[in-house]
């Protein structure tokens, strides 16, 4: 019986036209320090030079494959995670560059760790100094992915067993934030992590899907946002917690309203948590006083513009609101109202 040796990682980078810097994203795969790789590079139909640079190179760790027609990021992601042959698969995209040692250390990193099913790490945005310093333990990833994506998708290596056991799979509905909606999914089945150290060189530029289909984005992140929450209170609700106070143009009253109603729900949240223990309890209370104080924060710079009449009567019936902003605080609204009337006109 033939027994073939399977790969230790497969490296899946999906491509589209990225002929002004694949030969920087491919060069950066085959001079890694860690050797024992497949590299699964799936093209959806590229119209410019991709390929032909592809094929440029002769390294028998390169399986390119060519999509007869374009069907989209994400089906070539799940394409490739069907095929991979390696115990772990380490995402890469055609743009960005990989520091010589990110197989290496991701690798020894898991191997040290069993119990951690994927791992990303820090990355530094080409042409500046700027570093994107994520969470690196479980438990502050978990309370972080709430907020927003914490783990950057071209960073990642991750167990292939977890998502052929668990029948996961990106889910193309929610791309472009196709990977966040994986990873809010991936930290209840096992333990998530960033490694502490600058193990990729990321590119920004105006022809970036996250960048182009920022709308639907946002959408998607508030969807996976919402269904983290439901995990302490199925029954929540999504309407007062999706309530955008940036975005209202109305009464004072109206709107205090409504904040209170989502400072209650936050209030609830926390008492569930505690009890149920779904998130680290220190840290979700953090994040829930960093929500709150963002609130009060954005009212105290909108309500100059709402009638003086309006924020009276809120004083009247929500009091509890306008201790928790404070006494000095409600003070300077209610001058800084009075001296915006004046100067409009009313």
């Amino acid at each position: 019986m033939v027994n073939f040796k399977y790969p230790k990682v497969t490296v899946l980078m999906p491509v589209y036209n990225c002929e002004l810097y694949i030969k920087e994203a491919v060069e950066s795969v085959l001079n890694q320090t860690f050797k024992d790789f497949e590299f699964l590079i799936i093209d959806d139909a590229s119209t410019d030079k991709t390929v032909h640079i592809i094929k440029s190179y002769n390294d028998a760790r390169i399986q390119l494959i060519k999509k007869p027609v374009n069907t989209g990021y994400t089906n070539s992601l799940n394409y490739g995670l069907k095929i991979a042959k390696g115990e772990y698969i380490a995402r890469m995209d055609g743009d960005d560059i990989s520091l010589p040692e990110r197989f290496e250390k991701q690798v020894a990193f898991l191997d040290a760790h069993p119990n951690v099913i994927l791992c990303g790490t820090l990355y530094q945005i080409i042409g500046t100094n700027k570093v994107c310093d994520h969470p690196l333990s479980h438990n502050a990833i978990k309370v972080k992915l709430i907020s927003a994506c914490y783990i950057a998708h071209p960073t990642v290596m991750f167990q292939k067993r977890i998502l052929e056991t668990n029948r996961l799979q990106y889910d193309s509905v929610m791309e472009p934030a196709e990977d966040y909606d994986l990873w809010s999914r991936l930290v209840f089945l096992g333990e998530l992590a960033n490694i502490g150290e600058v193990l990729l060189y990321y590119r920004t530029h105006p022809q970036q899907t996250s960048i182009i289909r920022s709308t639907k984005q946002n959408k998607v992140s508030r969807e996976v946002r919402i269904r983290m929450l439901t995990m302490i209170d199925p029954l929540f609700d999504a309407e007062v917690y999706s309530f955008d106070l940036s975005a209202q143009n109305l009464n004072n009253q109206f709107v205090i309203k409504k904040i209170k109603s989502k400072i209650d729900l936050f209030d609830s949240l926390v008492i569930l948590n505690n009890q149920r223990e779904i998130y680290d309890e220190k840290l979700f209370l953090n994040y829930i006083n960093q929500e709150k104080k963002y609130l009060y924060n954005l009212y105290k710079k909108k309500s100059v513009t709402y009638s003086l009449g309006n924020i009276f009567l809120g004083l009247i019936k929500y009091p509890d609101f306008f201790k928790k902003i404070g006494i000095k605080e409600t003070g300077e609204i209610i001058v800084k109202s009075v001296f915006y009337r004046m100067k409009a006109g009313f």
